[in-house]
């Protein structure tokens, strides 16, 4: 199995709830490695470049409007396979689809006010990263329980 890296957003509504440690927990638990970390507020144009193809959509406006509206905490995690893990751990995007157990299933309520976002594939996770980590921003370090995951 590869060793990639993906991207990863808890959105406000998970820092205003004060949930961030217990999603991290989740992540951690699986077995995956956060090699990058930062809580911040996104300016409107980060965020619509970041959601550049739903611009056409209806609810574009409302997304970067909840995106933007508070602190999020941003993650690049790595692991075997990480960005198919995280997305599984996060759940299906619409609620009402989200199993009992993933983090979208346990925590979210409104599909508008989806609390976690992940990578789709390679290219989105390079693509997200490169948006909001610069390189010295991301840690390669040794994970010693390799051999036990």
């Amino acid at each position: 199995m590869a060793i990639e890296r993906t991207f990863s957003m808890l959105k406000p509504g998970v820092v205003q709830r004060r949930l961030a440690g217990e999603i991290i927990s989740r992540i951690e638990r699986k077995g995956l490695k956060i090699v990058g970390l930062k809580m911040m507020t996104i300016p409107r144009g980060l965020a619509e470049t970041h959601y550049a193809e739903h611009k056409e959509k209806s609810f574009f406006g409302e997304l970067v409007s909840f995106i933007t509206s508070g602190p999020v905490v941003a993650m690049v995690i790595e692991g075997e396979d990480s960005i198919a893990r995280v997305r599984a751990l996060c759940g299906a995007t619409k609620v009402d689809a989200a199993l009992p157990g993933t983090i979208r299933g346990d925590y979210a309520m409104h599909t508008g006010l989806n609390i976690i976002h992940a990578s789709d594939s390679p290219d989105s996770a390079a693509r997200e990263i490169g948006l909001f980590f610069d390189a010295g921003e991301i840690q390669a370090w040794k994970d010693h329980n390799d051999a036990w995951i």
